[in-house]
């Protein structure tokens, strides 16, 4: 292309594609991303070929499969636990003609989380608007039951303002986002801090924390996240939590299979070495047993840092200087303990609260942390052995560069478990520790040596310098595109999900050739 032409693809409103045919497409990694973009490209007429280093879909959303004492299984899912917006995973599935309900069964979770705190009070949140406001007035008074109605309605044209300009778009310069949602955002406080936002509508902390909390997804304390990312809490909060039948698993095994069944193939175990290219142009992707497979156009799903360093041989200075998000110490427990009055998902706020995000910040663990403890044996008790449970507990940690304080996780690892079995037995899971048959254990170190910078699963933070067209782009030379939460839109399975959808839209040319159900 000319350098003319270069010029017009950089003027506002004109997306850039891939340059150059675009009929063999490799799509490196089968996470949540990479099969989006499968499925799309395979829907818009590509042969695509997807490789995999694992022996199943699915990428951060793994499974391992476990023995139990006495017999039976035990089916733990690694990665997200938390789905949203499946009218986003319908998509996936329109893009090839399939009904996503034919491959995939949802039920929604009620309550979609119980928040629990220092105090004793709890709260249970519903995506039914009235049930939770009637939650609410028992817990803090019917003022902050009609603060809260106020702020679902708030939080609702936020996401309006949002989807469709901002998150399901490709942007290229900061230019793009000139248009009129961006006034209307402005005007609705999107680009002021979330906790002093949220506390215009509710004024009681506990509440408070229950729509902030969601700030750590985007790697963020609510203290320093932009207002916008108030729409998390209108995604999981608002528009409801769902869990498949089988597991999270479910849903890459079922996307994969979809996209098989029209034409992507797929190559597991195939573990890859380098993108082979000439100057900014690929043309194959090399796996590591030295197989070649010649390419049009690469989508490469990957954690974005590590795929450029590693199979572009490259290391940009945009990139070296990227702030992280928190990242999680992840506790996989198969047990006989039997928690009363379950629930799906439980957070366990501490005492603590603008307090534990300084300390994440500083390189420290938190000293009286918030923590998520699901049990997705409440919805799917297929999950474990008869009469046994799946706990899934989440304690955020720094990421491995804060602070310049690199904790030592192979080293502090077995004190920390002793750390987190104390705080369960203190927040209302005594014998929880005792009880425990199976168990996998992820540190921060084992997220980096799996392949994710800094050790940080939830990939860069969202500052305002690492949002939108700040954030690193997702097309690259004349044919690599990133697909992933290390790109565009970012962290979080609607983003990944939107991710593949814009990535796929770079190669084929062919911008919202899917309307999301998300704003029909």
């Amino acid at each position: 292309m000319s350098r003319f032409g270069r010029a017009l693809d950089l003027l506002p409103g004109r997306v850039r594609h891939v340059e150059g045919p675009s009929d063999e497409v490799v799509v490196v990694g089968a996470g949540l991303a990479g099969l989006s973009a499968a499925m799309r490209l395979a829907g818009a007429g590509r042969s695509v070929t997807v490789l995999e280093r694992e022996p199943l879909p699915g990428g951060r959303a793994g499974l391992i499969v476990s023995g139990a004492e006495g017999g039976g299984e035990y089916r733990f899912d690694t990665g997200p636990t938390v789905l949203t917006m499946p009218d986003l995973i319908a998509d996936c599935f329109d893009a090839v003609g399939e009904d996503m309900h034919d491959w995939l069964d949802l039920e929604p979770v009620d309550p979609l989380y119980r928040g629990r705190f220092a105090d004793g009070s709890s709260l249970d949140i519903s995506a039914d608007v009235d049930v939770t406001a009637e939650n609410i007035a028992a817990l803090a008074g019917s003022g902050e039951a009609e603060g809260y109605r106020r702020f679902v309605e708030h939080v609702g044209r936020l996401y309006r303002y949002e989807i469709r300009d901002f998150i399901d778009s490709n942007i290229d310069t900061p230019l793009d986002l000139v248009r009129p949602n961006l006034a209307r955002l402005v005007a609705a406080g999107g680009f002021g801090k979330l906790a002093p936002h949220v506390s215009r509508y509710l004024r009681d902390e506990r509440v408070q924390k229950m729509f902030s909390f969601q700030s750590l997804y985007a790697g963020l304390s609510p203290y320093d996240a932009l207002a916008l990312y108030a729409v998390i809490a209108y995604m999981d909060s608002v528009a409801g939590v769902f869990f498949p039948r089988g597991g999270m698993h479910a849903l890459p095994t079922a996307m994969a299979a979809a996209a098989e069944k029209h034409g992507v193939r797929f190559e597991y175990g195939a573990e890859v070495e380098r993108v082979e290219r000439t100057g900014s142009r690929a043309t194959a992707v090399v796996t590591t047993d030295g197989r070649r497979f010649p390419a049009d156009a690469v989508v490469l799903n990957p954690d974005l840092p590590v795929a450029h360093r590693d199979l572009l041989g490259r290391d940009p200075w945009t990139v070296r200087r990227l702030t992280y998000s928190p990242s999680c110490y992840l506790m996989l427990a198969g047990s006989s303990y039997d928690a009363p009055d379950p629930v799906h998902h439980t957070i366990s706020f501490g005492k603590a609260w603008k307090e534990v995000f300084a300390e994440l910040l500083d390189g420290r663990v938190m000293s009286d942390p918030s923590v998520l403890i699901s049990r997705p044996t409440v919805s799917d008790p297929s999950l474990a052995p008869d009469g046994k449970h799946i706990y899934y507990v989440l304690f955020p940690t720094p990421a491995l560069s804060a602070g310049n304080r690199r904790i030592d996780w192979d080293r502090l690892a077995p004190r920390y478990r002793e750390h987190v079995l104390e705080v369960l037995a203190e927040r209302g899971f005594p014998g929880f520790g005792d009880a425990i048959e199976v168990e996998h254990v992820t540190t921060p170190a084992d997220w980096e040596r799996r392949g994710m910078a800094d050790g940080a699963p939830f990939a860069s933070s969202h500052s305002f310098r690492q949002t939108g067209p700040f954030r690193p782009g997702n097309l690259w030379g004349e044919n690599v595109v990133f697909t992933g939460s290390g790109t565009q839109p970012g962290v979080g399975v609607p983003m990944v999900l939107i991710s593949g959808r814009l990535a796929a839209e770079r190669v084929t040319g062919k911008d919202r050739a899917y309307t999301s159900r998300a704003w029909r």
